[in-house]
Order: structure tokens, then C-alpha cells, then sequence
């Protein structure tokens, strides 16, 4: 079953069939521009030899915003320059005139983007919808001139301000992939195969464990009206909530799934126990997990005998699970179109996004 596009993950957002290392982690510096200083000055004209004072204000300092990209797919651009510096606002000048302000710094991160202070761990933003923006850094108000100063008993002051320090901060972002389904399963269970079965995806293949160090997205189409993407988490292995076999680094792209699929090789020596451990360590990364819905699939059946198909779930301890393979193509439309009744039982939006309006 194949159809639509899919979304391959690689740099800058570029397409590719071969598999890419997806850039999901970051740590930026961001400063924000200085305001610019006031000035001192008093106007000058002619035969008026007592002008009053006149210094403009300084401009405001640019700041630093994160905007939402629905383009891009990895952090790859805010890995290799780290540290981003806005325009600082230009001083002022005589006869009221303010500065120019300092240009905003616009920095584009993908859809799923969550956004941390890298000191505290406190979240600040999670930005989950296209075009969303967040004031990053706040650029510094420019300085008052010697204008706002004046009074009746000094009419003449020679005081200003100086420009405001933007603010600086060292932030963490963190990509969390935005998928309708996302397969789960040890090393070796059969994900990718599965991937590429229902989806243009093209993830690396193999013969022996953790093949896929990356997730892959693919977008499955079951007619012109029903589509859904799905995602092939990396495997994961017993104590993958500890980082065992990098599970901390896959584990958090599952969180925004809705639906998952956990899948399970009918050829281990035992299928019940395999499924055990997948329970077990999404329910240790996060008690959400356990709360989706979820698709318990017997993948690679055209392994065995075809007399040994009939009563394979109940077999391995899982009355409730689907066979199939991906490989003949056995129970795949089936698999599809229970996962298709589960997401659209569901809200239609994966995560509430929450408010980052620039107030």
C-alpha cells in the first residue's frame, strides 16, 4: 500500500531517499540589541542664542524571535551557529529626532519545536502551529534625551540616558516530531519495513538490529479524502527510558503521536515479553503514554507455515493483536483502516499549543 509524498527528515528541509541524521537537539545564545543612547543637544537657531534643549531618544534594541517554519524538519541551522546577536538601536540626535530601531533577528525552527532556558530547564514556549512567533530575547529600550528633563528651574539640562542591555540567554531547543501514528518496537521488529510499505518513506533496511537511527516520517494516503501521517521510532531496548540504546533521544518524538502502533515479531522466542518491555519503558519516559490509544500488531507473519497463521495472536499471549505482513502485504489495508478509525475518533490537533505572544 503506497501512496502521497513522503516526508523524508535532512538538512535545510531537503528531500532525500538516503537516511539523514535528524538534528533534534540544540543550544543556542541569543542576545538582543541595545537601545540606542539619548542625546544631549539644545536647539539652535537663529536669534533665538537660548534654545531649549532638544536630544531625541534612542532607538530600540532588536530582539530575537523564534518563528515556526512548517518547511523546515531539523534544528541543523541553529546547531552550526549557535550564537545570535540582534541589530542595536541607533543613537539620537539633536532637534527631537529618535534613532533608528535595531532590526529584529528572526531564527525558523520546524513545527514540534519546544523551547527551554538552558540554565533553569523551565519551558518557555512549545510551538506546535505554523507561523507561531516567540520573543525570544527582548531587545533594550533606547535612552531618553535631555529633552524629558528639563523643569522649570532647569530649563537647561545636560542629562541623558543610555541605551537598555537586550536580553541574553542561553535557550535549548528541543525537536518533538508531530506525527499521527507512531510504530513503536524492539530492534528488529519490522517498523521500517512497515513504513515503506504504506508510505513513499524510504527508510535504511536490514537484516539485524537498530538499522534506524533516526525517525522517519511518511505520509500514508488511503483515498483522496483520508490521509495521516505516521512515524518510524528508532528500537528501543529495556531500560531505553535510562538512555539505554539512546532511548531518551527517540522516546520523546512519540510523545506527540496519537496513536500508537506496538509492534511486535511473531518469530521471538517471546512475543508477550516483548510487548511487556514496550509497555514498560514508554510508561517509565511518561505516564501520558500509557493514557493513548494504541494498535498492538504480530508483524513478519509470512514467516511461518500457512497453517500456523490461524490463531498466531492467541498464540503468543495476544488475543487482541493483528497479524500481518508487510512484506506479502496480509493484513495490512485492515491495519490501516483501524488506524484511521482511531484518529479520527480523536481532536484533530495533537497538542494544545500554548499562548507566545510577544505581549
Amino acid at each position: 500500500m503506497a501512496g502521497g509524498p513522503a516526508l523524508t527528515l535532512g538538512p535545510r528541509g531537503a528531500a532525500s531517499r538516503n537516511t539523514i541524521m535528524l538534528i533534534d537537539l540544540a543550544t543556542i545564545h541569543v542576545i538582543a540589541g541595545r537601545g540606542g543612547n539619548g542625546c544631549v543637544s539644545f536647539r539652535r537657531e537663529k536669534y533665538v542664542p537660548k534654545g531649549g534643549p532638544d536630544g531625541g531618544d534612542g532607538g530600540r534594541g532588536g530582539s530575537i524571535l523564534l518563528e515556526v517554519n512548517p518547511h523546515a524538519r531539523t534544528l541543523l541551522d541553529c546547531r552550526e551557529q549557535p550564537r545570535h546577536l540582534a541589530e542595536s538601536g541607533r543613537p539620537s540626535s539633536g532637534n527631537n529626532r529618535t534613532g533608528r530601531d535595531g532590526g529584529d533577528l528572526v531564527l525558523r525552527v520546524p513545527v514540534g519545536t519546544v523551547v527551554k532556558d538552558a540554565d533553569s530547564g523551565e519551558i518557555l514556549a512549545d510551538l506546535v502551529e505554523p507561523g507561531a512567533v516567540f520573543c525570544a530575547a527582548r531587545g533594550g529600550k533606547g535612552g531618553r534625551g535631555n529633552s524629558h528633563f528639563a523643569t522649570p528651574t532647569h530649563q537647561a539640562p545636560r542629562r541623558f540616558e543610555p541605551g537598555e542591555p537586550g536580553e541574553e540567554r542561553r535557550l535549548e531547543l528541543e525537536l518533538k516530531l508531530i506525527a499521527d501514528v507512531g510504530l513503536v518496537g524492539l530492534p528488529n521488529a519490522g517498523k521500517s519495513t512497515l513504513l515503506s510499505r504504506i508510505s513513499r518513506a524510504r527508510p535504511r533496511i536490514a537484516a539485524y538490529p537498530f538499522t534506524t537511527l533516526e525517525p522517519h516520517l511518511g505520509i500514508v494516503v488511503l483515498d483522496d479524502e483520508r490521509q495521516f501521517v505516521a512515524a518510524d521510532i528508532p528500537g528501543l531496548i529495556e531500560g531505553a527510558h535510562l538512555g539505554k540504546g539512546l532511548g531518551l533521544q527517540f522516546l520523546r518524538h512519540v510523545e506527540r503521536t496519537r496513536v500508537l502502533v506496538m509492534l511486535v515479531d511473531v518469530g521471538s522466542a517471546d512475543p508477550r515479553g516483548d510487548l511487556a518491555t514496550l509497555e514498560r519503558e514508554l510508561a517509565l519516559h511518561s505516564a501520558a503514554l500509557v493514557e493513548k490509544p494504541r494498535v498492538i500488531v504480530l508483524t513478519k507473519a509470512d514467516l511461518l507455515a500457512e497453517d500456523e497463521h490461524r490463531g498466531a495472536p492467541e498464540r503468543c499471549g495476544m488475543p487482541e493483536a493483528q497479524l500481518i505482513s508487510a512484506h506479502s502485504g496480509e493484513g495490512i489495508r485492515a491495519l490501516l483502516e483501524h488506524m484511521w478509525r482511531l484518529i479520527a475518533a480523536m481532536p484533530h490537533d495533537p497538542a494544545e499549543p500554548k499562548r507566545v505572544d510577544d505581549e
